[in-house]
């Protein structure tokens, strides 16, 4: 009986102090799902590799479909009067914003919010910086393969053809040249690290427990794919779709185009990885807080 009134006493403890802290560590609930999210993946890049990429892949091909369609609508609306070409380019940001949404809602595996779950878990010792760049590895991969999936097929139509080309090509031609220069190299990081950070903070309230509203979840993801579209920031898999569509027409330097996504990859590991991730991480981290507080 002594041994159980000590456990129950302990328990009560352990509850009071969670209460304790609970106002100071709201983010507890995103935290502990992110964690149990990486588990998942950490077992699947483990045991189930080849479903990983297929997971990946899916959503290389969301991303790639609709970024065609963002470029349609862009290609469709570039040569009206300006006022139509901004609302068209509102339109196809919009458009675009959903391919983050079915991501999130069919499972599916990007690399930039998984930038996020691998800091997190990295930083609670959940997963080793290794394994951490094995499992964006294969996410990059599938990734990759879902976007020349999408550039095979494409190539076999005029669906990206015409002004929507034009556009496409314009685009392209404006991230390449980035390389050009220093302050252009800085440019493309800087415009990576907002991109990613805008993926991830629409993902950090998805993820946070506080939202149970779907309608409200889409719209949260849409708006972050329309902030970082219509600014014109880098999303590595995005722009890597860009250059395999456009690469199967072989109007690309494929050396510049893998440097282009080196640079975002490693902005949008800032933005993603250490402005959401790490951050969060740290100003949620109760652990030494609880501890002082159940002595």
């Amino acid at each position: 009986m002594g041994k159980l009134s000590e456990l129950k006493t302990t328990i009560s403890e352990v509850e009071e102090t969670a209460d304790e802290t609970k106002p100071l560590f709201p983010g507890r609930a995103f935290i502990s799902t992110v964690l149990d999210a990486l588990d998942s993946k950490e077992t699947m890049t483990g045991k189930m590799i080849g479903r990983y990429i297929q997971r990946a892949a899916m959503a290389g091909i969301l991303v790639g479909v609709f970024f065609a369609a963002f470029w349609v609508i862009m290609g469709a609306t570039s040569k009206a009067d300006p006022g139509l070409a901004v609302a068209g380019k509102v339109i196809a940001g919009i458009t675009f914003g959903w391919a983050l949404v079915l991501i999130y809602y069919t499972n599916s595996e990007l690399l930039t919010s998984n930038m996020m779950v691998v800091s997190i878990g990295a930083y609670h010792k959940r997963i080793g910086w290794g394994e951490s760049l094995k499992l964006l590895g294969l996410c990059l991969l599938g990734n990759l393969l879902g976007a020349l999936i999408v550039a095979i097929i494409l190539r076999f139509s005029t669906i990206i053809s015409g002004s929507s080309f034009d556009a496409m090509l314009a685009a392209a031609t404006t991230k390449l040249n980035y390389l050009n220069s220093g302050f252009g190299v800085a440019d493309l990081f800087v415009r990576a690290i907002f991109c990613n950070f805008c993926i991830n903070i629409a993902m950090l309230m998805v993820y946070n427990g506080k939202l149970t509203n779907d309608f409200t979840k889409c719209t949260i993801m849409v708006v972050a794919v329309f902030v970082f579209t219509f600014c014109g920031f880098e999303h590595s898999v995005a722009d890597s779709a860009m250059f395999l569509i456009l690469g199967m027409h072989g109007v690309i330097n494929a050396g510049k185009a893998i440097l282009v996504i080196i640079v975002a990859i490693l902005g949008n590991i800032v933005g993603g990885g250490i402005l959401i991730g790490l951050n969060f991480a740290t100003m949620n981290d109760e652990r030494g807080i609880t501890a002082e507080s159940g002595k």
